[in-house]
């Protein structure tokens, strides 16, 4: 099925014409990420499915490696450039804690886990290897400074051109997405953590490499960076929150162009954004997906 929508470009100002065309159906869930012809797709309790990009297959399942000491949520989830070993078929992973524990009195805002994704005899495992997480979350640089935002958490995604670090939080007050780059950190950096037994690395105020304001993102969920642009996904099955992509540009420093999925009839909250090649993939909740194809 292939159908015919409008997106604006912001930093044009014009309107262009963008195809989504469905392909095969996987179980619904939160985000996840493509390498190779594999297609990685998690649930909020840390719990994967992988399947073939080819024709929608189940090869392996798998569940995060110390799940129950740090449960990613995995709102956002990205493949990086960096293997963990030469020897490694796949490269490290990234995924974030978000909002699982928002109800602790430890939040863990913007903590995110890497992982080596490991396959033995046809089985998938994987090795928590490192902790990043950003140590000024309770700064105003990165919270609304006189209300309490909704979704203080924060994506991160990979800029893998430019061997950054990019994570973004919602900004109530302000009605911002706010942006932040780092540089990707070695995978042997950070303070070895007794409890996760893994390196955990704290991004400080003075490791920032680029802050920006984009558009609001109205709640944010699945993401994935692409030449120099991050490709997010946004709202509910909601029409006061409607599903929506914004592209945001790292490079300009600002939003690129939106697309609004509600408004032409998909409805279902948005989760999923992942590159295969030249081609960027979008998922719904219920696990239908599409291949995105832009002017």
């Amino acid at each position: 099925m292939e159908t015919k929508y409008l997106y604006t470009g912001q930093t044009l100002g014009t309107t262009h014409e963008v195809v989504f065309r469905q392909t095969f159906s996987v179980k619904g869930a939160q985000d996840g990420s493509i390498y190779g012809d594999y297609l990685f797709r998690f649930n909020a309790r840390g719990r994967c499915i992988v399947y073939s990009m080819k024709d929608g297959e189940v090869l392996g399942e798998f569940t995060l490696d110390k799940n129950d000491l740090l449960c990613m949520h995995s709102n956002s989830v990205d493949f990086s450039p960096r293997f963990y070993d030469p020897s490694d078929e796949f490269p490290l992973l990234y995924t974030n804690v978000y909002n699982n524990y928002a109800k602790a009195d430890d939040r863990k805002c913007g903590v995110c886990g890497v992982y080596r994704i490991l396959r033995r005899d046809g089985v998938f495992t994987s090795e928590m290897v490192q902790v990043v997480r950003i140590g000024f979350t309770d700064d105003p640089i990165w919270r609304s400074e006189n209300i309490q935002d909704v979704r203080p958490y924060g994506n991160f995604v990979v800029d893998a051109d430019e061997n950054r670090l990019a994570a973004f939080t919602m900004r109530d007050e302000d009605r911002h997405t706010r942006f932040f780059s780092f540089a990707l950190p070695d995978i042997s950096a950070g303070v070895m953590s007794e409890e996760y037994g893994v390196p955990v690395v704290t991004l400080e105020k003075s490791d920032i490499l680029d802050c920006f304001n984009g558009d609001y993102s109205n709640f944010l969920q699945g993401a994935c960076c692409r030449g120099g642009k991050i490709y997010s996904t946004e709202g509910f099955s909601d029409p006061a929150i409607p599903a929506c992509i914004q592209v945001f540009d790292l490079r300009a420093r600002r939003t690129h162009a939106r697309l609004s999925l509600f408004h032409y009839g998909m409805t279902v909250e948005p989760e999923f954004a992942a590159f295969w090649g030249d081609t960027l993939y979008y998922s719904d909740a219920h696990g239908n997906m599409w291949e995105v194809i832009f002017p």
